[in-house]
């Protein structure tokens, strides 16, 4: 299993970036898949998630309205895309699959049974 973040980097406030999680080892679509955010210095906050099927999504609060997550089966690419950044979205953000296939998840790390390596992502003018 693994899974590979990529489309970080440096940005404007206001401005945009889609993330990417390209994985393999495992097909997509079964599992709940999520993005999760590390400030520095902070703990970890659950940005997204998308369920197995795809028809349900969770967004936290400070970035509802602002950013999309959305899958690509064919591709097995899990993306973010993330418009009207703020100073405050700059973190690492990290793709996680479910631990078990098909069931909800809880934001607990142990809930989850694979992480990217992360993808920096900076806000500032």
């Amino acid at each position: 299993v693994q899974l590979v973040e990529s489309g970080g980097g440096v940005v404007q406030p206001g401005g945009s970036l889609r993330l990417s999680c390209a994985v393999s080892g495992f097909t997509i679509s079964d599992y709940y898949m999520s993005w999760v955010r590390q400030a520095p210095g902070e703990g970890l906050e659950w940005v997204s998630d998308i369920s197995s099927g795809g028809r349900s999504t969770y967004y936290a609060g400070s970035v509802q309205g602002r950013f999309t997550i959305s899958r690509d089966n064919a591709k097995n690419t899990l993306y973010l895309q993330m418009n009207s950044l703020k100073p405050e979205d700059t973190a690492l953000y990290y793709c996680a699959r479910a631990a078990r296939p098909f069931i909800p998840v809880i934001h607990t790390r142990t809930d989850y049974a694979s992480w990217g390596q992360g993808t920096q992502v900076t806000v500032s003018s």
